[in-house]
């Protein structure tokens, strides 16, 4: 058994490593969401880990049993050096009776923050297939329930998904028993998923300012579809006998009841239930029954069901602000996949799969390449004098192509006769010809445009300035082209 100084400054050390080991997958950019819900449910595991060691630590500076103190005195007392030595001899035995044990640095633990196969499933496992890992909700379930409901208006799965936090629009007089059960079976539904989705997300926190706002608004009447309620309209709880577990409306008919053979037994079982007097309805007795009445009425305050209801609902609403974006994402797709047919439901979720295989297979084949060099047939860097020889590093734009910018004088050569320049001098209304060769400023285009224009005849030489080309390349004017184009020699 190891000392208290040993394992204190064990519980040190491992709090020590957990803190870096955060950092370090803080230091990390998670591309997917995968990726990312793995760094945070790798972080909730840290900081549980160290929750639990600082309370060991607590428990051991409050030294309750003193055992901490007697370990200190032992060691800086008169006989330091036979306790010290004592305590090496055990160490040496221990080594002499297990010479091969093994033992495993703490810093072996933190070394590879990767996600293992076992992490990475019990991630997979975590969420349904509606709910794609962690993208989307999937209240199916809780929809059902809230269709079975009586006394509402029932809505489609998109519908419900957009106005499952409207609870002011439901009447106040169909929320019963069954109601108050659906509310929890969603309150409980968006815990587990916010604990899934955002482990990181303190929801401890959340019901306790929640709980703080509510009891204001509450109390004060301004919780939508909740309005204070009027004294003059307020049941009467002076008037409800908690022996018999009777309301009664009037002071006379309430008055009456106490001296009945029936409330003086119940009051006497009661207060025999709770420690009060026994059999008899006397003074004793009768005090015992209005002090439970009275602190049954107060609990009874606290525990009334409709601000339960109302408790439930404004719950609900915080968490559904916190996964707003989640709930945004999950009725746009809802909404797409009712516009797809079946064979397109699987089409996509093969091109899903495809895509998640390819993810992965690039992250594991990272290529080095510091100098953001382009790639190569093989998907590797070309060499260095390569990308030099042909000047790639020289950039080239051109306005007519949408300031696109071509690398290298080659590609910006060719880029002359390829679509995308062809459709800009399109668009300006210019036939794309040699004379435009090198001409990549609209205004400079339009201009040697309008000269051309002014310096060629209309009529007669036409015919010169269009250019064809046959089937092998060779490039004539228009004239020269139907001419051979008669005679079929093109």
């Amino acid at each position: 058994m190891d000392s208290v100084l040993e394992t204190q400054r064990r519980l040190h050390e491992e709090i020590d490593r957990l803190e870096q080991a955060i950092v370090v997958q803080f230091m990390e950019n998670p591309k997917t969401l995968k990726d990312h819900l793995l760094q945070e449910h790798a972080v909730n595991v840290y900081m549980e880990r160290i929750t639990s060691r600082s309370t060991e630590l607590s428990a051991i500076y409050k030294d309750e049993d003193e055992t901490r103190k007697k370990e200190m005195d032992a060691l800086s007392g008169a006989n330091e050096f036979s306790e010290f030595y004592s305590r090496l001899k055990k160490i040496k035995s221990h080594h002499h009776r297990f010479p091969n044990e093994e033992v495993e640095p703490m810093e072996l633990e933190f070394m590879d923050h990767k996600p293992t196969m076992t992490q990475i499933q019990a991630l997979e496992d975590m969420f349904s297939g509606e709910e794609s890992g962690g993208r989307y909700l999937d209240l199916h379930e809780v929809h059902d329930q809230y269709m079975n409901l009586t006394n509402l208006e029932g809505t489609n799965y998109l519908g419900y998904l957009s106005e499952f936090t409207k609870f002011q629009e439901i009447d106040k007089k169909t929320k019963n028993a069954a109601y108050q059960k659906y509310l929890d079976s969603l309150r409980s539904y968006l815990e587990g998923y916010i604990g899934r989705v955002k482990p990181l997300t303190n929801i401890v926190e959340i019901k306790r300012d929640a709980q703080t706002e509510f009891e204001v608004k509450y109390e004060q009447g301004e919780l939508p579809g909740w309005p204070k309620v009027a004294q003059e309209d307020a049941p009467s709880t002076d008037l409800f006998c908690v022996a018999c577990k009777k309301q009664y409306t009037k002071d006379t008919v309430y008055n009456a009841h106490l001296t009945s053979k029936k409330h003086i037994k119940a009051a006497a079982q009661l207060a025999a239930e709770n420690g009060g007097a026994s059999g008899t309805a006397g003074e004793g007795g009768s005090a015992s029954v209005a002090e439970i009445q009275s602190k049954v009425l107060e609990q009874a305050e606290k525990t009334n069901p409709e601000r339960k209801m109302a408790w439930s609902e404004y719950l609900i609403k915080e968490y559904a602000d916190t996964l707003k974006q989640q709930i945004e994402d999950t009725r746009e797709n809802v909404e797409r996949q009712q516009t797809l047919t079946g064979r397109e439901r699987d089409l996509e979720l093969e091109t899903e799969q495809i895509e998640l295989d390819e993810s992965d297979s690039e992250d594991e084949e990272k290529v080095y390449n510091p100098l953001k060099l382009p790639l190569g047939w093989d998907g590797k860097p070309i060499p260095y004098w390569l990308y030099k020889l042909h000047g790639l590093g020289v950039e080239y734009s051109c306005e007519i192509c949408g300031n696109y910018v071509y690398k290298g004088r080659k590609a910006f050569d060719k880029h002359f006769q390829e679509w995308r320049h062809a459709h800009g001098m399109r668009c300006l209304g210019i036939s794309n010809t040699r004379q435009f060769h090198e001409i990549v400023r609209i205004e400079d285009a339009l201009a040697l445009w309008k000269r051309i224009k002014g310096a060629k005849p209309e009529g007669s030489k036409r015919d010169q300035i269009e250019e064809f080309e046959d089937s092998e390349g060779n490039v004539f004017n228009k004239k020269t082209y139907e001419d051979l184009k008669r005679q079929g020699l093109i």
